[in-house]
């Protein structure tokens, strides 16, 4: 089919064979058809991959919440220039 689009090409490698044979059992409609089934893959990793992100992301958030507030009062007012003091000039 014509397309200005780029084209990539795999080799069916044995891990590629695997997941495409994994692939056909959960899409059997598409069993014959294993352009369709790496579509299919692609979506299902490209989702995952958001999902991850988005775990992350509220993991990261999650530890925020937990965490914050934990320092208030350890370092009084003054600290820095404290610290400072000894800094050669």
């Amino acid at each position: 089919m014509p397309t200005t689009r780029p084209r990539h090409v795999i080799t069916e490698t044995d891990e590629v064979a695997r997941a495409l044979d994994a692939a056909a059992k959960r899409w059997p409609e598409d069993r014959d058809r294993r352009a369709k089934l790496v579509l299919r893959l692609l979506g299902e990793g490209y989702r995952a991959l958001g999902e991850a992100a988005d775990q992350v992301a509220a993991d990261r958030k999650e530890a925020l919440r937990r965490t914050s507030g934990l320092l208030t009062g350890v370092y009084g007012p003054g600290y820095l220039g404290e610290l400072r003091r000894d800094w050669p000039e």
